[in-house]
This record gives structure tokens, sequence and C-alpha cells, in this order.
């Protein structure tokens, strides 16, 4: 309602930044900071259900993990399924891990979370997922648009985690990228003040090679950039076929 009214009396460019700001305590409901106008900032302490900033439309969201938790905050889940459903523009930044298909159909926001569930960035056509953990399986399903950068410590990402039939998996080595992500990660301890952030930016030159670039096929070719080479695969071994000759009669 609060968005709508906004819209109502300064149409889509809304207010400026930070101009409307909001704290709450406690566990949000269904479509916390749903259509999210530009100049709201939502700040949460505490936990929100499923479809946290759907069609996010320019405003600010931030989750935090209580101060009294005695839990690590990266090991848990802080926000539902299908957050940022269809968002246009705008921030998010979640001091914990998201449940399954995480910016699904997302076309222009930014987000850093600690972890996602399955089907992150399914159908993501623009805007910038940090992931700052583990994700589920089948990231990346559909995903024709817009860049996400994960930190695959274990390696399992890219073996096992990621759907890579639209996208490509690219190292972290551009200075541009990485000023990106380092400068994202920097805003979500200020934000959070994210124990994972903080570990990632005091150990940033061991970690920054474990970040994985996913690089949709679509924007690279709209870019000029030819895809990866994929990866080159060991052949099955052959198997000795054994014929058994059946007498019907």
């Amino acid at each position: 309602m609060l968005s709508g009214e906004i819209a109502r009396r300064h149409g889509s460019a809304g207010l400026p930044a930070d101009c409307i700001k909001i704290n709450f305590t406690g566990s949000a409901g269904q479509s916390f900071g749903a259509f999210a106008a530009k100049g709201v900032t939502l700040m949460l302490e505490g936990d929100a259900n499923d479809y946290v900033g759907k069609g996010l439309s320019g405003g600010r969201i931030i989750v935090s993990t209580p101060k009294v938790a005695t839990y690590k905050p990266e090991e848990n889940i802080l926000i539902g399924n299908v957050a940022l459903y269809g968002a246009t523009s705008g921030e998010a930044f979640f001091n914990g891990r998201a449940g399954e298909r995480f910016c699904v159909r997302n076309s222009g926001a930014t987000a850093v979370v600690e972890g996602v569930g399955d089907h992150g960035c399914e159908y993501m056509t623009k805007g910038l997922a940090v992931i700052l953990g583990e994700t589920g399986r089948n990231f990346a399903a559909g995903m024709s648009g817009g860049l996400a950068y994960v930190l695959d410590e274990s390696g399992e990402f890219g073996r096992s985690r990621c759907n890579r039939a639209m996208v490509d998996l690219d190292p972290l080595e551009d200075p541009a990228d990485i000023q990106a992500v380092k400068h994202l990660i920097e805003r979500h301890v200020e934000l959070t003040n994210s124990p994972r952030g903080k570990y990632i930016l005091a150990n940033w030159g061991d970690l920054l090679g474990k970040f994985v670039k996913v690089f949709p096929h679509e924007y690279k070719r709209v870019l000029g950039i030819a895809k990866s080479a994929p990866l080159s695969v060991p052949p099955p071994a052959r198997l000795a076929a054994q014929f058994v000759e059946v007498s019907l009669g």
C-alpha cells in the first residue's frame, strides 16, 4: 500500500534513496517488502516467510539475524522460498540462508545472501546475485541474463549443483567484477553486521579464487563474448555386449 501511494504521487521514479526507512523486529509473514518502491528501505531483525521482495521495484530490503542469536546465520534459513520473485530493481541483503527458488525471474535487482536452496536464479533475465555460501541443486536453470557470483569453497557447485545448459562457469578474474563483488560484500557487512561477510573480507586473498561467475550464454552473445569451452569429460567405458539366444517354441 505504501509503495502504491508513492507510485501514484511520484510515478516510477519514486523517492530519493532511504527517504522512508522502517525498522522491524520479529517474524514477518508472506511477501515482506513486496513491490517496495524506490526510496523505501525496510530493515528487519528477525526472519521472514516466502516471497520476500516479490516484484521489488527500486526499494531496499535488509533482513538480519537477531543480535541475540547463538547460531551461525550462514547455516540457518533466514527467509523462505521464492524471494525476489519477478523483482525489477532495487537491493536486498540477507544475513542468512534463503529457501528454494531464490531470485526466480529476477529482472534487475541486486541481492546478497549467504546460501540458497534448490533452483536458485531460475529463469533470471537481469540483475545480480552474490551467494556467499552453498547452493542447492539446479542453480541457474533457464537463466538467460544477469550475473551470479557464487563462493564455491567445496567445489561441489561446479561439479553437481549448477544447471549448465544455459550458462558458463567462469573464474572471477576481471578487475571490475572483483571490485563489484567485494564492494557488495562490504555493504552487506555494513548493513547486516554479517559474520560470514567479515570472514570472507578478512580472508579475501585466499577465497577470491573460489568464487565462480555464472554467466548466461545469451548474455555473452549480446555482449559479443564467446562461450567458454566445455569441460572435457572422459568417454564412458565400453561395455561388452552379451547376447543370449532364446528359443520360443
